[in-house]
């Protein structure tokens, strides 16, 4: 029989990201020491699944489409300029995003663009760069691949990439693309989920990849070890928002690949909310572990709260930022 642990990480969507919260769901809150050793298995477990994972692909618009089953969703704009990824989910996957790959087209692969540092993001970009990859990204992606990293809530250290895996090409603010007959927008949010995310917009097909600063119809991690805080990742949202219509096909980072604005809102307004559910509690004095008991998310729970970030490890997460 499978253990809870396995069972959260048999479904589709996993996500390394999730490490702490598939801990917290399956263990409850973790000593240091009990953390570390969970998520060593947990980042085993995420492999081994992601080996034999099928990739399912969702064909947009404007030779556009997003390939779901690989650690975050992954975009791929197909031309006459070769294909062009947005996030390179993780190595282990290389089998069946290569036979996606192909059935969308021909063309080789020629630009990977990361949206942040994180595995599930960026575990494939050494294959992906030895298939003929030009990798771009923001410079605190570069930076964190780069070093030893080490993620608090996971009790966690990343070593660092090897040189394929490197973004050769880094941005600080925003650059545009025209490639495969299609103006690419790279903007980055500031610090949000991590202190590394880009957007990635492209303009002639209205879809606008958001990477993991939203996640549709869970709750979402938010990693203060690399700069990421609760309102960072609201403003984000805020800032898609603007930059997007009704119109508009919007890529999550996690949850269903196809989204639309009315859903980015109400992410966005859940995170608000339980945001400042937890900040009056907070300030009230509450502990972080009476934070948790009072069920400042209770409203969302049965929306939001049935993956692997559970509502007591979000609220955690919101306490630490407020």
């Amino acid at each position: 029989m499978q253990s809870s642990r396995e069972k959260l990480l048999s479904r589709r969507s996993f996500c390394l990201c999730c490490i702490g919260g598939a801990s917290t769901a399956a263990l409850g809150w973790l000593t240091p020491r009990q953390a570390f050793a969970e998520a060593r298995g947990i980042v085993s477990l995420i492999k081994d699944s992601a080996a034999t994972s099928p990739i399912m692909t969702h064909r947009l618009r404007n030779n556009v489409s997003v390939l779901e089953g690989s650690g975050g969703n992954i975009a791929v704009l197909t031309g006459a300029d070769g294909k062009v990824l947005v996030d390179g989910g993780i190595g282990v996957s290389r089998p069946q995003l290569i036979k996606a790959l192909d059935a969308l087209g021909g063309e080789p692969i020629t630009h990977l663009i990361n949206t942040h540092w994180h595995f599930d993001h960026t575990d494939g970009n050494e294959w992906l760069h030895a298939a003929g990859a030009r990798i771009i990204a923001h410079q605190n992606t570069k930076k964190h691949l780069s070093e030893i990293q080490r993620v608090e809530d996971w009790d966690y250290n990343f070593l660092p990439e090897p040189s394929g895996a490197i973004p050769s090409e880094v941005i600080a603010n925003e650059r545009e693309l025209k490639l495969n007959g299609t103006s690419i927008a790279l903007k980055y949010y500031g610090p949000a989920h991590t202190d590394s995310d880009l957007s990635v917009a492209f303009a002639e097909a209205n879809i606008f990849h958001a990477g993991d600063t939203f996640w549709n119809g869970i709750y979402p991690f938010i990693d203060y070890s690399t700069g990421g805080n609760i309102d960072g990742t609201i403003a984000a949202c805020d800032a898609t928002l603007a930059a997007t219509n009704n119109d508009t096909i919007i890529i999550p980072g996690h949850g269903k690949p196809v989204c639309n604005k009315v859903e980015l809102k109400e992410f966005r307004d859940m995170l608000a909310s339980i945001r400042d559910n937890v900040a009056k509690l907070k300030s009230a004095g509450k502990t972080r572990d009476e934070a948790v008991a009072a069920k400042p998310t209770a409203a969302f729970d049965a929306k939001w709260g049935q993956f692997v970030i559970d509502p007591g490890f979000f609220t955690r997460i919101v306490y630490q930022g407020v």
